[in-house]
């Protein structure tokens, strides 16, 4: 179970999964088919990811992804809290908070 995420795209695929490989000392898999695209590698607890970047919202800047309990309930929190859900999803979201910085959420259920 992905407990934290943090998701950094890359325009060159390659030399990123060496420069984090080489910097985690961990190398970084290929992705499962419920995972999404890209890949990860786990360091002392946490989930590095890294995916090609592109032009969607959580595509273009590193992101630290939560794991929450009730993904539907978290995110109506945000927008109780003064944040904005700019990508949702089932299984994952991106947000921003009240003072408009990016993060994700991972549903765990």
């Amino acid at each position: 179970m992905t407990r934290f995420l943090i998701e950094f795209p890359a325009d060159d695929t390659v030399r990123a999964q060496s420069f984090w490989a080489g910097l985690l000392g961990a190398a970084l898999e290929q992705r499962g088919p419920d995972d999404g695209t890209g890949w990860q590698a786990d360091h002392e607890g946490i989930v590095v990811g890294l995916h090609q970047r592109g032009t969607g919202p959580g595509d273009r800047f590193s992101l630290p992804y939560f794991a929450v309990g009730d993904l539907a309930a978290t995110l109506e929190r945000v927008l109780a809290l003064g944040g904005e859900i700019i990508h949702p999803g089932d299984r994952s979201a991106v947000c921003r908070d009240s003072e408009g910085t990016p993060f994700g959420l991972i549903g765990q259920r």
